[in-house]
């Protein structure tokens, strides 16, 4: 099993895409690459702890490649905005990878080379040092499928859901 700790905008939508491809054994939602140990949701949401929302995918290499893993990552999510996922602004939605190890540094360099290839424009993506990531509560763990006809899930997690779903069929469980 490898873990990879990716930034996209906000994690209920990342969450959500992930967990229909086969080979992901979890995904936990939470805050990576801040300065205030344990922060809340509404600690993050000010903007000022330095945390992106991101998630910590868990998958195994041999049902799905990580290549699979971090090019639907540059799939579900514009790459090209700085600190922002459409309405959702601010650093905390910053586009950001958080490599455990130099191996992963490499494997996410060549993820973000190959994602100028599919987005019109250079992606502003972030490759972070090895952060402490801190679990999000309980409540935003697979957000969507406890909450589907929320407005947010509707207008925003749905469209990238169904891209990548799109995308990478191949993969789904």
């Amino acid at each position: 099993m490898e873990t990879f700790v990716l930034a996209g905008g906000c994690f209920w939508c990342l969450d959500a895409a992930y967990r229909p491809l086969r080979g992901v054994e979890s995904v936990v939602s939470g805050y990576i690459g801040g300065h205030v140990a344990h922060p809340s949701y509404e600690q993050v949401c000010t903007g000022t702890t330095g945390h992106a929302e991101a998630v910590a995918v868990t998958f195994d290499a041999e049902q799905i490649p990580a290549e699979v893993i971090l090019d639907a990552f540059f799939t579900m999510h514009d790459p090209r905005q700085l600190n922002r996922q459409g309405n959702d602004i601010g650093t905390q939605y910053r586009s950001a990878m958080f490599p455990a190890d130099e191996r992963q540094r490499e494997i996410f360099e060549a993820a973000r080379d190959r994602a100028a290839e599919i987005w019109d424009g250079a992606p502003v993506t972030t490759i972070e040092g090895p952060a402490e990531f801190y679990p999000a509560e309980d409540y935003h763990q697979d957000f969507f499928a406890k909450n589907p006809t929320q407005g947010y899930c509707l207008a925003v997690a749905v469209p990238k859901v169904n891209k990548v779903r799109a995308r990478f069929s191949a993969y789904l469980g």
